[in-house]
């Protein structure tokens, strides 16, 4: 088959709902945590996998239209809609998003909880697709997983400890480290993303800051805690005892393409979209510069707040230099 059918049959493979009519987690990969395994090979539902399975739902229907594929084109919207009044009826656990469901309706992520009582991909992603509550839910992230003190964003907390009912090999880990409570890079970038969908500049930007290795590395003293590179991404910084503040394995490049995206596309907000780019800045910032190379032509933009707002430039490689200010 071609890469259409492809892309069809494993978003096909995803449509299987549990109890709440929520995704399956999946016994491997456990959704975007694969540490989480056991509850996906019990049977468990995912809330974080149906935000992000919406979104690419959303994605993909334009992508079936112009294939002519009017039929599931439909079958597709009616489950992405479905799938999101699932998530808001079965998701909200009074102040944020919860986690998942063990197969018996336990759920995972809630104030019932007394280990990972709530995770920040489920926030983060609720904010992505618009969920009712995202802003709710962000504020509850911030209060509950973001430590400026320690210069982490929290992927879980409280970490896993002596919970007797088995989530995964997650529960392996030490509190604290990597995924069990730690800021794991990769999912907590998702939430500097969140703040930008919501128009929250300054709260994205203080998270960007935040994970930046070089802000973990202005002193003698915060070197000796980071013990990582300044100028690469760490996977995971370490949240809790002793450890707290130091990176766990750097040179990742799950993180670093994120961390890349997040402050390119959805901070600075320049994107691109076949042979366009598309300006949708969130920064505090009322002018900016940057360079864009098309080919063998150079774009210097220079971006300033006013309100005859330009929204889109068409790119040509004529091989020159061309100098485009950007409205904001």
């Amino acid at each position: 088959g071609d890469i259409y059918e492809h892309c069809a049959r494993a978003i096909d493979a995803s449509l299987e709902f549990g109890a709440h009519g929520l995704p399956l987690m999946g016994g491997v990969g456990g959704d975007w945590n694969d540490g989480m395994d056991t509850i996906g090979r019990g049977g468990g539902e995912s809330i974080w996998l149906a935000w992000f399975l919406i979104e690419v739902l959303r994605r993909f229907i334009p992508v079936c239209r112009i294939r002519g594929d009017e039929a599931r084109a439909q079958q597709y919207e009616a489950q992405a809609e479905t799938l999101f009044n699932k998530a808001e009826e079965h998701g909200w656990d009074g102040a944020w998003y919860r986690r998942a469901y063990f197969a018996d309706g336990y759920p995972l992520g809630s104030a019932q909880n007394e280990e990972c009582m709530i995770d920040c991909v489920s926030q983060a992603w609720a904010a992505i697709v618009g969920a009712q509550r995202a802003r709710e839910a962000m504020d509850a992230l911030e209060t509950m997983l973001l430590s400026e003190q320690d210069g982490i964003l929290r992927l879980l907390t409280p970490p896993f400890d002596k919970m007797e009912r088995r989530v995964g090999y997650i529960q392996g880990y030490v509190p604290g480290i990597r995924e069990n409570g730690g800021q794991y890079t990769h999912g907590a970038i998702w939430a500097i993303i969140a703040f930008a969908v919501l128009g929250e500049k300054d709260r994205a930007l203080k998270l960007f800051q935040l994970m930046n290795p070089i802000h973990h590395t202005q002193s003698r003293m915060q070197v000796s805690r980071y013990m990582g590179e300044p100028y690469v991404i760490a996977a995971d910084v370490y949240g809790a005892g002793h450890r707290t503040g130091r990176a766990g394995w750097t040179w990742y490049t799950g993180s670093a393409s994120w961390m890349y995206r997040a402050g390119v596309e959805w901070l600075l907000g320049i994107r691109r979209r076949g042979n366009k780019l598309e300006f949708e800045p969130c920064v505090p910032w009322n002018e900016f510069e940057a360079e864009y190379k098309f080919g063998k032509t150079i774009y210097r933009l220079k971006f300033v707040r006013g309100s005859q707002q330009l929204k889109e430039l068409q790119l040509i490689d004529d091989g020159k230099t061309h100098d485009v200010t950007v409205v904001f």
